[in-house]
């Protein structure tokens, strides 16, 4: 008798030739692509967060269609339900998958006794993460990871030697925006199709930010079109500025390219192989070249791997770590978006009209202003899970839980990336039209930046006295004739930080 075997797809392996998917065959194997009622209507997502997922998912179900596949498009209250509707319906034996890309749904997909297929969505399956780390002892080192990966890749190596003689070249990486008033790349506008508009008028109504505006692939077609457009316009510029902010440009050369390798549109050796050719063919500087291959080999695959090695550990998990005793609720200015201060107004609109901000805006704005503030840190993974398209969640938990805000102790950062309204101004203009002045801890004109700069020094001294790195900073804390006035000027930011006045 034929055994009747069911691909179940998740809504973040969208690509034909991943795992359980590049092995179907139409006629022999159905798909399911499963929409969960209770996820979808439980959070107050971003507008085109949902409607990139959904809209990505139902482009792949009619793609497969085309291909001969029979394809089983299903909503259910939540996944278990859908799937056994599924399998009851057609009558199915035997459901595989790919290996999920978060511990909670493996765990699913075992309960359900689903069958798994080796992931190759990433570069470093999690099994070679723990191989690699299992070897260091001591901290977990990025830069360690990124020259392994190089090596191991062979990318931008001659044998085990940097190309270029040098590793990083982030140091030529870190300019402040130019002030030239120079144009920056665009993205190829994205037309929406029936799909997409079929999909924007299921919405729930719950949903957030602006319509879609074509900025977000949808098919892997669109994705491998915009990353053609980034090699060639985006990437010969974008390692000299990649860190600095503007507040008339939402992404400068960034890529955008995140939230289609995060769904399966992309393949991760795929987006550096045409980086790298492009700079031995002398169209990009190989600071350009090694900034952005950093953060997709390293950056991006070192957090994917941490997600997993401290995943479900003895101490309670990512979600679980708060080593600052952070409580403060997000600030309303989070919805709203309504301030006085420039840099923050102008990121948090960025986020309603695209869903999105570049790594700088979300680490050294929303996540610096977080954790000056003593915000609970599960409250910013939340937002940020909710608001940007490439919000997943092994994206936002090392990165807001262990960069942004400290509170894993130190076990991914060496320091608090804490800084005051000298560094926005430096690297922004957003400080030239601000009311506040980024050089003042106190009076009402001072940055709350600057002011809460120092009482977060103030604040958690004792349990950062240890921290080498940050013993200057704390020397120059307490050499403040200012100090109390300081941090009396915080109490009045913080309050009204909360009441959304500030």
């Amino acid at each position: 008798m034929t055994t009747r075997r069911t691909v179940w797809v998740l809504g973040d392996q969208l690509d034909a030739e991943l795992g359980a998917l590049a092995d179907a065959r139409p006629g022999r194997d159905t798909v399911v692509l499963i929409t969960s009622t209770s996820k979808v209507d439980g959070r107050p997502w971003h507008r085109q967060r949902l409607h990139l997922v959904l809209s990505a998912m139902a482009h792949l179900a009619a793609e497969l269609r085309d291909a001969g596949f029979t394809v089983d498009e299903r909503t259910a209250e939540d996944m278990a339900t859908g799937l056994a509707q599924h399998c009851a319906e057609f009558g199915i034996d035997e459901v595989v998958g790919t290996e999920a890309n978060s511990p909670v749904a493996r765990r699913m997909q075992s309960r359900l006794g689903v069958r798994t297929v080796r992931s190759t969505q990433f570069l470093c399956h999690p099994d070679d993460f723990a191989d690699w780390a299992a070897d260091r002892s001591g901290r977990l080192r990025m830069e360690d990871f990124y020259r392994w990966q190089r090596v191991r890749l062979g990318v931008l190596v001659d044998g085990d030697e940097p190309e270029g003689g040098t590793w990083n070249l982030d140091a030529d990486n870190r300019e402040p925006p130019p002030r030239d008033g120079r144009s920056w790349p665009t993205n190829p506008s994205i037309a929406l199709d029936a799909i997409d508009r079929r999909v924007l008028d299921a919405l729930p109504d719950g949903v957030v930010g602006a319509l879609p505006a074509g900025d977000w692939p949808v098919t892997r077609t669109q994705a491998l079109a915009r990353l053609a457009s980034f090699i060639e316009h985006g990437l010969p510029v974008f390692g000299p500025h990649e860190d600095a902010m503007l507040g008339a440009e939402w992404k400068l050369a960034h890529s955008t390219l995140s939230s289609s390798l995060n769904l399966g549109l992309l393949r991760p050796r795929e987006v550096v192989a045409a980086a790298e050719d492009a700079y031995r063919s002398g169209r990009v500087p190989l600071a350009s070249a090694e900034g952005f291959i950093r953060q997709i080999i390293g950056w991006r695959e070192y957090v994917w791997g941490l997600s997993w090695w401290w995943a479900d550990g003895p101490d309670g998990g990512w979600r679980d770590w708060n080593a600052l005793d952070a409580h403060r609720p997000l600030p309303p200015v989070f919805r709203t978006g309504e301030t006085d201060m420039a840099c923050v107004a102008n990121v948090v609109d960025g986020v309603r009209d695209h869903a999105y901000a570049h790594h700088i805006e979300r680490l050294m704005v929303l996540g610096n202003l977080c954790l000056l503030a003593g915000v609970e840190p599960v409250e910013l993974v939340d937002w940020m899970w909710e608001n940007f398209v490439d919000g997943a969640e092994w994206v936002m938990l090392p990165n807001v839980i262990g960069m942004s805000l400290w509170a894993d102790g130190g076990r991914m950062a060496t320091k608090p990336y804490a800084s005051g309204g000298a560094y926005l101004n430096r690297m922004s203009d957003h400080c030239r039209g601000c009311r506040y002045d980024p050089k003042q801890r106190t009076g009402d004109d001072a940055c709350p930046f600057t002011t809460l700069y120092w009482d977060f020094l103030a604040r958690n001294e004792d349990r950062l006295r240890g921290n080498h790195r940050i013993s200057t900073q704390l020397g120059g804390m307490r050499r403040l004739a200012d100090l109390d006035q300081t941090r009396a000027r915080a109490r009045d930011v913080l309050g009204m930080l909360d009441g959304g006045d500030l």
